[in-house]
């Protein structure tokens, strides 16, 4: 099972397709069966949970987050990637899926939801609100960005979560960290030091959100050993 999980972290890293696996590591039909597994059982989930339970008590922190922020990302997609599943980001220009997540003030992840990029933030953000309470119960506010609409904070309120818009400086020029949601900006920046998720190549969108976990799955392994990963760059 190390050597399985060894393989998934690899391909994360790398980006290397499935047939190149090196061959030390397990066969493909090993680890894309247990990668399919664990992604249809929640095995991925429950792990990564596990994980930033860890992460949050190491840093003094409650296991159950009562904040987190919001935020997406909007990613090309590899020309083998299903038109059904994929759309047009009309603000960004970016033809693909969207990646949406949820985070607390460490920077460790929530939830995650991956939609076509034709599906706007606030649709998104509904999505991303409901697996948030579903699973941790004690979150009672969120932070968001401008492109999430009134209606979220509708939704958020029928869930007993306040959202609170956080607006950029209109004074400020250039790139300037903006509180609050500076935290899930690193980690979208964080997410791609692994190759497999700066385009996306999965055939399901279920597949890159188990994607998205292992990468963070991997990101609090490092949080919780001290050790650190040279950078694909």
């Amino acid at each position: 099972m190390r050597e399985i999980l060894n393989s998934i972290f690899y391909q994360n890293r790398t980006g290397c397709q499935w047939a190149y696996l090196p061959h030390d590591l397990p066969p493909k039909s090993a680890t894309y069966y247990y990668f399919a597994l664990w992604r249809d059982d929640g095995t991925d989930q429950a792990i990564h949970d596990l994980l930033r339970c860890q992460a949050r008590e190491k840093a003094g922190r409650r296991e159950d987050p009562s904040a987190i922020i919001l935020d997406t990302q909007s990613i090309r997609a590899a020309n083998h990637v299903p038109a059904m599943t994929t759309g047009k980001d009309a603000g960004k220009k970016v033809p693909g899926r969207k990646r949406g997540l949820a985070v607390d003030a460490l920077g460790l992840i929530i939830a995650v939801v991956v939609t076509a990029a034709s599906v706007t933030d606030t649709v998104i953000g509904v999505r991303l609100l409901d697996k948030v309470v579903d699973h941790n119960p004690s979150v009672t506010r969120a932070w968001v960005d401008a492109g999430f609409k009134h209606d979220l904070g509708i939704h958020g309120a029928l869930l007993g979560v306040d959202v609170e818009v956080v607006k950029r400086s209109g004074t400020s020029s250039g790139f300037v960290p903006i509180a609050k949601r500076w935290v899930v900006e690193q980690v979208n920046g964080t997410l791609m030091l692994h190759r497999r998720l700066v385009r996306e190549y999965e055939s399901r969108p279920e597949s890159s959100v188990s994607r998205t976990l292992w990468a963070s799955a991997a990101n609090l392994v490092r949080r919780l050993t001290g050790t650190s990963t040279p950078s694909w760059r």
